[in-house]
């Protein structure tokens, strides 16, 4: 049997619309997952505590989605790591995408019981609560993290190597516990191992931002770029498009082979951080940016690796994931946004 399309179960879920639940509903991956579900008429419930996430983020969808898909989203102000939150989020539920985390290798290794707290209390909390709701999926944002010290490229989900950082461990458990759930009690569960995700609403500010919207923020102001290490460290950058395509995949998806599983959530190209520079630069200068920026090289981070570049062949045949942007086209579009509302 032919799997479908995206545009196909996107208009099935118009004709039959479901009920949703994102944590971390105002972060940055949450409400880009918001604005489409609400874009597709669907019935969401949003859980955040505005420890990374934003007003604004949410303030923004609404305004873009209008009035009467609006009135499709309850909020509720409240914190996976309180298990009574996580119960009341759950209630009546088909689909949790599951967001909310402590993102960020640097904060973990500062502060690595914050991210445990946050990452794998909060998720054991999510799970417990999505299992005895007998929500219909539940899925949630793993990390290529995970991949850790393997030496291997591309990396393939069944290949991890010894994690790297505080983070790295609390992704890998949560991988972890959702397999002992499908084991032990019959919740199967999908995990989304992010590459590197970026695009509109990303954060550029604070210690722990992300190096795509930090340093649109900087060539923006004319500011100096800091690159740690040589520059020649390469990632494998994914338009937030494609990651909410792969979450709302893996939610509807019926087939117990796709179930119980991890997948890569990426372009499958690898780019440099000197390529990436050039990339934003150009395109910012093509939104309207005129201010010169330089580049300043700083020591490589701890906990980073050095190259990382997916295999995306497991989540194209058992998701049905295709990637609409590669890097190139989902800078043009960010960069648009940031300018815009620099």
């Amino acid at each position: 049997m032919k799997m479908k399309g995206y545009h196909e179960i996107c208009e099935e879920l118009r004709i039959r619309p479901k009920v949703w639940l994102i944590t971390g509903v105002a972060g940055f991956v949450g409400s880009n997952l918001l604005q489409e579900l609400l874009d597709l008429d669907q019935c969401v419930v949003g859980i955040d505590n505005f420890s990374i996430g934003y007003q604004q983020n949410l303030n923004e969808v609404q305004a873009l989605v209008g009035s009467v898909r609006w009135s499709n989203f309850k909020f509720i102000e409240g914190d996976v790591t309180n298990i009574r939150d996580c119960q009341e989020a759950c209630v009546d539920i088909d689909y949790v995408l599951h967001q909310a985390a402590l993102g960020s290798v640097p904060r973990s290794i500062e502060d690595p019981i914050a991210t445990n707290h946050s990452n794998i209390d909060g998720f054991l909390n999510m799970l417990v609560s999505a299992r005895d709701a007998s929500v219909q999926s539940f899925v949630y944002a793993a990390s290529s993290s995970t991949y850790g010290d393997h030496p291997d490229l591309p990396k393939e989900e069944d290949k991890i190597g010894k994690c790297l950082s505080p983070y790295a461990v609390t992704k890998l458990v949560n991988e972890l516990y959702a397999d002992v759930f499908s084991r032990t009690y019959g919740f199967d569960t999908i995990g989304l191992r992010y590459f590197n995700i970026f695009g509109p609403r990303q954060d550029p500010n604070g210690a722990y931002a992300a190096v795509i919207p930090k340093w649109a923020d900087a060539i923006i102001k004319g500011e100096d770029v800091i690159v740690n290490g040589d520059g020649l460290t390469s990632r494998d950058f994914c338009y937030i498009a494609n990651a909410v395509q792969a979450n709302i995949l893996a939610a509807v998806m019926q087939s117990s082979e796709s179930r119980n599983q991890v997948y890569n959530i990426a372009v499958g190209e690898s780019t440099t951080l000197l390529e990436l520079y050039d990339l934003i630069k150009r395109s910012l200068v093509a939104s309207g940016v005129t201010q010169e920026s330089r580049i300043m090289h700083s020591d490589f981070r701890e906990g980073d690796v050095r190259h990382s570049l997916a295999s995306i062949g497991k989540a194209k045949n058992l998701l049905g994931y295709t990637p609409t942007h590669n890097v190139k086209q989902g800078l043009k579009e960010s960069m648009a946004w940031y300018y815009k509302n620099n």
